[in-house]
């Protein structure tokens, strides 16, 4: 980062007041009544009627707009492990992007555990205060097992964003990749660098979306997982498939698709060329690719190209994805966000990405036209069609697959966020 950048970054977080997140009030506070409402005696009523019927703190409460963004501090960015407070800007930053563009409050939990036994038992004991939990910055492989035994032991949804917001995304804009390079997901063979907990997520979606596990080849350090391997853990074992090829030379030998999500410039100009005609590349390492667009473009000019950076087209970018998927799930009040909310939320990003541009979304991005095509594969963040088609989406399939609380709600399709506001 330039220098000028990275001082700019301190002085934003730093002023006019320290952290990007405040707290405000939602009710009269003007006179003494409104003191005896908020407080001492009033508030003895509501607190009489949650005693007798926990929901109703859906009722009396902000609970049922309240999101909890929880790190252990052990897989920071591109940080790696710095521990939990030094996760704390990256937390409040998350919570101004369910703010900003879904309405969701939210509070950053930082927890000091010293196993993910300890942080599974903290989150679980303090996880009623809120309407959903989103896990964050959870190192692999613990990640998995820390998000299973919290949806086990929690009522309200909990969703590591790592894990499934990057494989919504990463699904959604491969869909629409393939499409238009004349593929079928069915068909295609699938390369992914990497086999962490995106890598895990985003290859189980796909599955789920139509792949099939005998055409993807998963690669960690040590190369192809494959069947012969005596070394994989529970999760890698999944991909685990019969195959001669032992490394990414074996491997990418006539792929339709490779996804990175690995480290820099691990996937050369030799290794693009023996992929098959018309392929798709998303190269996802932050914040140098696994290939350099400019370089890869260069090589193939029938490729299709996305990477995890804002400058280029087709940023494969997490806040498509999770401000939505909790809006939806928090408005039917959903128990859980299952696989049926997942494929429901690519397929709202799939095909929005298909409409045409709003004309206040093409002037945010400098004014060039935004059309379905190569360079266009995703909607923009900045499009406030998300709020209306992917919290619908995923708010219908939690009701269609029995995980609501709450009927459809009849204020749906969401138009703006006036409701969440005081």
């Amino acid at each position: 980062m330039a220098e000028d950048l990275k001082q700019a970054a301190l002085e934003y977080h730093e002023k006019p007041v320290p952290g990007k997140l405040n707290i405000t009030i939602s009710k009269p506070t003007a006179t003494s009544r409104d003191l005896s409402l908020a407080y001492s005696p009033g508030v003895a009523e509501p607190c009489r009627e949650i005693a007798k019927d926990p929901e109703a703190a859906y009722r009396y409460t902000g609970k049922g707009n309240l999101v909890a963004v929880i790190s252990d501090g052990t897989a920071v960015l591109g940080l790696g492990n710095i521990g939990p407070l030094a996760s704390k800007p990256v937390m409040e930053g998350k919570g101004v992007l369910f703010k900003r563009f879904a309405g969701v409050n939210s509070v950053d939990v930082e927890v000091e555990a010293e196993s993910p036994e300890a942080f599974i038992d903290t989150v679980a004991r303090i996880a009623n205060t809120y309407g959903g939990i989103n896990l964050e910055d959870i190192k692999a492989p613990e990640c998995f097992e820390i998000e299973r035994q919290l949806i086990e032991r929690c009522s309200i949804p909990v969703f590591h964003d790592d894990q499934h917001g990057t494989a919504i995304v990463t699904a959604a804009g491969l869909l629409n990749a393939l499409e238009l390079q004349g593929k079928a997901i069915e068909e295609a063979k699938i390369v992914c660098l990497g086999a962490g907990a995106a890598a895990t997520a985003c290859m189980n979606l796909i599955i789920a979306c139509g792949a099939k596990r005998d055409n993807i080849f998963v690669l960690d350090r040590k190369g192809v997982i494959h069947s012969g391997r005596d070394d994989l853990n529970e999760y890698k074992a999944t991909f685990a498939i019969d195959t001669d090829a032992r490394d990414l030379d074996d491997a990418i030998e006539g792929a339709d698709v490779f996804i990175g999500v690995s480290g820099p410039d691990l996937l050369s100009v030799e290794q693009l060329n023996k992929m098959a005609a018309n392929p798709v590349v998303f190269a996802c390492s932050n914040p140098d690719p696994e290939i350099n667009p400019e370089v890869a473009l260069a090589a193939r000019s029938d490729l299709i190209m996305a990477t995890g950076r804002s400058d280029y087209p087709n940023q494969v970018n997490n806040v498509l994805g999770f401000p939505f998927i909790f809006r939806g799930a928090l408005d039917v009040r959903a128990t859980k966000i299952n696989e049926e909310m997942k494929v429901a939320a690519v397929h709202a990003l799939k095909d929005l990405a298909k409409e045409p541009a709003p004309q206040d979304v093409i002037n945010a991005y400098g004014g060039a036209a935004l059309e379905f095509g190569k360079e266009y594969i995703l909607p923009k963040p900045m499009d406030a069609r998300l709020l209306t088609e992917v919290s619908a989406a995923v708010a219908k399939a939690a009701v269609d697959s029995g995980v609501a609380s709450l009927p459809y709600p009849d204020f749906y399709p969401l138009t703006d966020l006036a409701r969440f506001e005081a």
